[in-house]
Parts: structure tokens; sequence; C-alpha cells
């Protein structure tokens, strides 16, 4: 943890301890990497895994059916940075979203005791609590999904949420106190969105997003059951052709990207075409109902970083690149916008993000059915 202190990612005492504390190796006694494209299970009991685990560095700790990585432990320096946001002092009630191994509760335990530490996850539950017994911590633990919260135990002073959501449960406002505060990684598309810290201010929670950047895996749900997708014919709608200002990699700026997906379709992926030799050629977008939009990679770059030349297609019925334009040409307008002077506005009835402050340009973000 000293890497962590010098960096300046852990500035409390009270962290600082905790994370020297409570070993990394009992929670995750193993993780999987990645080669070829093949998983690869590593033990912390081996040199490599012990180094690993010991470093300041996300580990994947569960793989699906489909060779997905589905659960990790965190990067210790965004954990160290996420409590250090919460402002979480002794005493204080704290409800997290995400259990995964137990580590972030064990590291809750030892500075607020089992008493005030509650965690909720859809799975790994009775393996996280193993692992906490292991080290003398008994926090509230319940297997349930994470966008119920869990009443048993609120009103709480904090809520932190150590996955992605695509929008704020409005239970997680009702669950913690007025003044409390609530961290989560909003994330409305693929790597589009970033930390949110709200306060819970009457029937709205209210906050700005963090300066840094992070990402977490996005929260899974036990019967939710995804809409069947309608097949769209999209050779019979004309494509059309063009040249854009964007660079082809637009999700590799994080604001406008965030901002782009407030419009695109629900479900938008990007990826690269390949040539022959399994050489990109081209960023390409898709969406469910049938839309796409390619941009060639070897166009030219502006000296001020700020557009290009490139060629484009688009094609379905929505024109996905020129929602990527539009958003890339208001965040130019607006002077570039760093993630500090944007923030989010969340009521029983809507989820709002704003510019510098609530009554500046806005935009509503999708809300789930």
């Amino acid at each position: 943890m000293d890497e962590l202190t010098e960096a300046g990612k852990l500035r409390s005492p009270q962290w600082q301890e905790a994370f020297r504390g409570v070993p990394r190796h009992v929670f995750v006694p193993e993780y999987y990497q990645q080669d070829g494209g093949t998983w690869t299970a590593v033990s912390t009991d081996s040199p490599e895994g012990l180094d690993a685990v010991y470093a300041n560095r996300a580990l994947f700790t569960d793989v699906d059916e489909h060779g997905r990585g589905v659960s990790s432990s965190s990067m210790p320096g965004l954990m160290a940075r996420m409590l250090e946001i919460l402002d979480i002092h002794p005493g204080d009630r704290v409800l997290e979203i995400g259990t995964g191994t137990g580590y972030n509760a064990a590291i809750l335990c030892s500075v607020l005791g089992d008493d005030n530490v509650y965690s909720i996850d859809i799975d790994y539950v009775d393996a996280a609590r193993r692992r906490l017994a292991t080290v003398g911590f008994s926090p509230t633990l319940d297997t349930r999904d994470g966008v119920l919260g869990l009443p048993v135990g609120a009103p709480y002073d904090r809520i932190e949420a150590t996955v992605a959501v695509s929008s704020v449960p409005y239970a997680w406002v009702q669950q913690v106190r007025e003044g409390g505060l609530i961290l989560v990684d909003l994330k409305i598309g693929t790597a589009a969105g970033n930390l949110v810290l709200l306060q819970h201010d009457g029937y709205a929670a209210e906050g700005r997003f963090d300066g840094g950047y992070a990402a977490f895996m996005s929260m899974r749900h036990p019967s939710r059951v995804e809409p069947p997708t309608t097949p769209v014919n999209t050779n019979s709608l004309s494509a059309v052709t063009g040249v854009t200002r964007v660079p082809p990699k637009a999700w590799e700026k994080s604001v406008p990207w965030f901002l782009a997906s407030l419009s695109l379709p629900e479900g938008t992926t990007y990826g690269f075409t390949l040539d022959e030799r399994y050489t990109p050629t081209a960023t390409l977008f898709t969406s469910p109902d049938g839309s796409r939009a390619t941009v060639l990679l070897d166009g030219e770059e502006s000296l001020d970083g700020e557009g290009g030349a490139w060629q484009c297609e688009q094609s379905g019925p929505h024109r996905l690149w020129d929602e990527v334009e539009r958003a890339y040409a208001l965040w130019w307008d607006f002077g570039q916008p760093s993630w500090e002077r944007f923030g989010l506005t969340v009521t029983p009835e809507t989820q709002t993000v704003w510019l510098d402050d609530p009554v500046q340009p806005a935009w509503s973000c999708p809300l789930p059915d």
C-alpha cells in the first residue's frame, strides 16, 4: 500500500491502516488471465499470483460460459479513491452494492466495525462471508438484486456501488439519509460514463461527476430477461457516405462519448473492421435496430486535435455517426469541459445530466422500462 500512499491515492490514516491490515490474497485465492483468447486460472499462492494480488491491479475472479469476465477484484487504487471521495467517518453506516470477493467489505469493517457494514450481490455472497469470517469480520450480507438496495439497514449514511449501472435506482435514494451520499459508476452505454457523487436532498439526489475516470463491471440482474430485438434488413436502407471531423475512435475522449451515448440507441456497441491480415481498417458502430456506421482509420488528423478528415459510411434507421458528431460539436462549443463540470440529478421520474449547475444545458438519461 506504500505505492498508493506515495501516489496520493490513499491519504487518510484510517484507510492506510485498513489496506495494510486486510490481506487481499485471502479474498482473491485465484484470478483469471487471458492469453490468446484462453482464460487461465492463476493461484495467488504462486509467486506470480502473489505479486499480482498485491499490485495495484484489477483482477478477474470469475468467467462465464461464453468466455466473458463477469466478476473482478477492483484495483486497490480505485477502491481507495472511492472511500476517500465518500468522506466516511467512524460510526457511519454504509451499504455496498456489489459484494464480489468481500475485500472491500473487509476494508470497511476494519474501520467502521461489522455492525455498520452492509453488502449485497446476486452471487458470490457465501464465499465472501467465509473469507470475511477467516479474517474476523461478519458484516450483514445478503443475496439480492442490487437495484433493490437493502431496506433492513436503512437509512444509510453512505451507499457505495462497486458495479456500473445505466441509471441510478431510486431505491438507493430512498435508503440513504437526508444529506447522505451515494457514489456510483454511471455507465449509460459501453464505456460511456463515470463515477458520480450524489447527495440526498429532499426527494432528489444531486451531485457532480468525479474528475478522474473509473470503470466497473456492469451490475447483473438475476431475473431480468433482455427484450428480443427485431432484425432489420439494412440492405433496404440506403447507405450514406461523407467526411467527418471526429476521430474514428470516438470513445477515447470519454466526455463527448458520454454525451453522444445519451442520444445513441440503447445497446450501441463499437469495435473494428479487420482486413485479411486481421489488421484494423475502420471503426465500426452498431445498434440492435440494425444501424451501422464505419469510419476509416486512414484519415488525416488535424494539428490542434479538434477533428481532421476521415471517410464515414452510415446505414440503418439511425444515423449513429451523426449523433457522435453532434455531441463532439457541442463539447467543442462549450470549450471541451472536463468531467468535473458535469453533474447529475436523480428524481423518482427523471435523471438529468447538466453542465456547471442544474439550470444549465441539460440532457435526459435513458431510464429502464
